[in-house]
């Protein structure tokens, strides 16, 4: 097909190949499910050439993809980051968020967080492709298997990539009203375990040291931790414990969220919180954890990136706008290697539930706005 006969971009042939993705359900814990949606993105990239490298999935998550634009070299390149993983449990399509278009919202698991946003990063190098039109970067498009939980296993992948990247671009979902992310808060997990002593509750209490009467005082000292003027916020967000009303309970747990703006502070944070120490001497506490997503700061050569797409996005009628969020992304282990530019994904709302959505009328806009970077970056 030549140049002048490629048609623009299609909204319709674009909200099909995100129905193709979503329809495959894949939750982050169900490998086979996430390796069948791997096998539709491959075969979709193997029609325009790409090269696709395939890295198998290992502890229990799913393979990665690596996929190159069928031009350029190994060189520094434009690295584009998505997530092929879920939330979602199998069976949500049949049941309560079926793929469904209604005016300008189209619904289902993951179209939103992130499917929508990694489908629309293809659909610009296909239509790269299609006009037979190198950029002067390579692209090089990497899908994780299991960013829902942390990246714990593709997270030395893509810090690999962005050490030889030029830029990095992510798909994660745009924010209210179309807005690209240039900052991330760190992230960081705790498991707290407590042992206390086991008693019968009426006869023998005092033999008893609660478990959950200890969590309790450590959930009042773990919420006081929170501090808006350093912008580091601690959820106690589970605890479970016991075993019977009239059993002094022996065993009770959290786990724990802690969000923080930089690594300075992190680390202080992250300290504080691992030096708790138990109010019953006869009690067994046991704090463990730490960052698992360093703080994505918004430095100058971010914002050169931003303006660079604010512009882009002017000449396709968007006024773009940026954010800061306190929600983690794989763009927290790139931003220390390249400049990263969050939230490019489609538009819409309810990540994450059983609204899951986007707004059809951002596809071809936000296709448009990828495009132009692959295009200008590095021209």
């Amino acid at each position: 097909m030549s140049a002048s006969n490629v048609p623009p971009l299609d909204v319709t042939e674009i909200l099909n190949g995100i129905r193709a993705w979503v329809e495959i359900e894949s939750p982050t814990q169900d490998a086979a499910a996430v390796n069948r949606v791997v096998d539709k993105v491959a075969a979709d990239y193997a029609t325009i050439g790409a090269k696709i490298k395939r890295i198998p999935g290992r502890d229990g998550f799913g393979d990665h993809l690596l996929v190159t634009s069928p031009w350029g070299g190994d060189g520094p390149g434009i690295l584009v980051l998505s997530h092929l993983d879920t939330v979602h449990d199998i069976g949500m399509l049949a049941t309560r968020l079926p793929f469904r278009v209604e005016g300008d919202i189209a619904y289902g698991p993951g179209i939103y967080d992130m499917k929508g946003g990694a489908h629309i990063a293809f659909a610009a190098m296909r239509h790269l492709a299609r006009l037979g039109r190198e950029t002067e970067l390579p692209i090089r498009h990497l899908f994780v298997s299991e960013e829902e939980v942390g990246s714990p296993t593709s997270r030395e992948i893509i810090e690999r990539e962005a050490r030889r990247a030029k830029y990095v671009l992510v798909t994660e979902p745009a924010r209210e009203g179309g807005k690209v992310v240039t900052a991330r808060k760190g992230v960081a997990r705790f498991d707290l375990h407590i042992r206390g002593r086991a008693a019968h509750s009426g006869a023998r209490h005092g033999d008893g040291r609660s478990a959950i009467k200890e969590l309790a005082r450590q959930i009042l000292d773990l919420e006081a931790m929170n501090d808006l003027a350093t912008e580091v916020t601690v959820n106690v967000g589970l605890i479970a414990g016991g075993t019977r009303a009239n059993v002094v309970p022996e065993e009770a747990r959290a786990e724990i969220d802690m969000r923080v703006p930089n690594q300075v502070i992190g680390d202080a944070a992250v300290a504080r919180v691992l030096a708790v120490r138990a109010y019953d001497p006869d009690v067994v506490l046991t704090m463990t954890g730490g960052l698992n997503r360093p703080g994505y700061e918004k430095s100058a050569a971010i914002e050169a990136l931003f303006q660079h797409a604010r512009r882009i996005a002017a000449g396709i009628g968007i006024d773009l706008k940026d954010l800061k969020t306190g929600g983690g992304s794989d763009g927290n282990f790139t931003a220390m290697f390249a400049p990263t530019l969050d939230g490019l994904g489609v538009d819409g709302q309810a990540a994450h539930t059983d609204q899951e959505q986007l707004y059809v009328s951002s596809l071809v806009p936000r296709t448009k706005l990828l495009l132009g970077l692959f295009e200008e970056l590095g021209a």
